[in-house]
């Protein structure tokens, strides 16, 4: 068995239903041990139903009906979010600075890569969507749910390059749970799912091809960051 190197392609880890605690705590630890050497891992997971707090939040954007569900503050950048059964959430432990297949990335270009992987997942099941000025995510593009949140961002990338935290797609889930919360920080949000929209598919579908397609779209040529 050979030792990773830099050069690999990110590990894909299936760690089914798991309670968002535990898995924080494993991405953190993951990242305090890892080496130069140590292989990129995305982490596909999928959580009970929790609220997560980014280093900036505002409990303020908990509303009515959130005292429901647990509340947990993180060390990820962005507002309040929210995690549950039928949502696709990876986590990507990556290493920036690194030699990749890609080369080195710069957090604005891995953000930008994150969301076009998200775009090209949902175009594979005829959803459009679209990114937003100042609002990391992916929005519905087209169509009566125009301007609503499919997918949400947050990641924590510490001084050595090193990454944490991740995105979510929601695919089929109870979205009331996004109505006692300002989504992101934004009063009146619109979240939709996949299913909302006129899609169904399984969510084991969803979450392998978008794992297989951030790794294809994170091991394209990198450009100067002003590109991106």
């Amino acid at each position: 068995m050979t030792s990773p190197t830099s050069t690999e392609p990110a590990l894909i880890r299936h760690l089914g239903l798991a309670d968002y605690d535990s898995t924080f705590a494993a991405m953190r630890s993951f990242t305090d041990a890892r080496t130069p050497d140590t292989r990129d891992e995305l982490w596909i997971v999928e959580h009970p139903p929790v609220f997560t707090l980014g280093l900036g939040a505002d409990r303020g954007h908990l509303l009515a009906g959130a005292s429901a569900i647990p509340v947990v503050q993180t060390d990820r950048g962005g507002e309040v979010t929210y995690h549950g059964p039928g949502q696709v959430v990876i986590y990507m432990l990556m290493d920036l600075r690194r030699n990749k297949p890609g080369g080195k990335l710069y957090a604005r270009q891995f953000v930008y890569r994150i969301e076009q992987a998200i775009i090209n997942v949902l175009a594979a099941y005829n959803l459009h969507g679209m990114r937003v000025e100042g609002a990391p995510g992916i929005y519905m593009a087209d169509g009566a749910k125009k301007g609503a949140k499919i997918a949400a961002l947050g990641l924590k990338v510490r001084g050595n390059g090193c990454t944490y935290h991740g995105l979510s797609l929601n695919v089929a889930m109870d979205l009331a749970p996004f109505s006692w919360i300002n989504p992101c920080g934004y009063a009146g949000l619109e979240t939709v799912d996949m299913r909302s929209v006129g899609v169904t598919a399984q969510l084991a579908d969803v979450q392998q091809q978008l794992a297989e397609e951030l790794i294809r779209v994170l091991a394209q040529p990198t450009q100067p960051a002003a590109t991106e």
